[in-house]
């Protein structure tokens, strides 16, 4: 049996109603500053290094974000099964 529930709400009311923090203020700094911190790139490898700066756990995190965005490339390459309950 399967069930479909669709919520018709702004992101503010979900975030509400999960009880979750709002984060607005944090990442509108947080994007800030990675803009003006782009500025100063000119090439690959200079984004490269400043990306391994940043990454939570180094260069382990960044090896791990990139084999998650290459994972996810690969999987919206493959052709999607046709379900039989839609």
């Amino acid at each position: 049996m399967k069930f479909k529930i669709e919520i018709d709400c702004t992101p503010e009311e979900a975030r509400d109603f999960m009880g979750l923090p709002d984060l607005t203020k944090p990442n509108g700094v947080y994007a800030e500053t990675m803009a003006k911190a782009m500025k100063g790139v000119s090439n690959p490898e200079q984004l490269k290094d400043y990306a391994e700066q940043l990454a939570p756990m180094g260069q382990v995190g960044l090896k791990l974000f990139q084999s998650f965005v290459e994972g996810a490339g690969a999987s919206s390459k493959r052709p999607k099964k046709p379900s039989s309950n839609d």
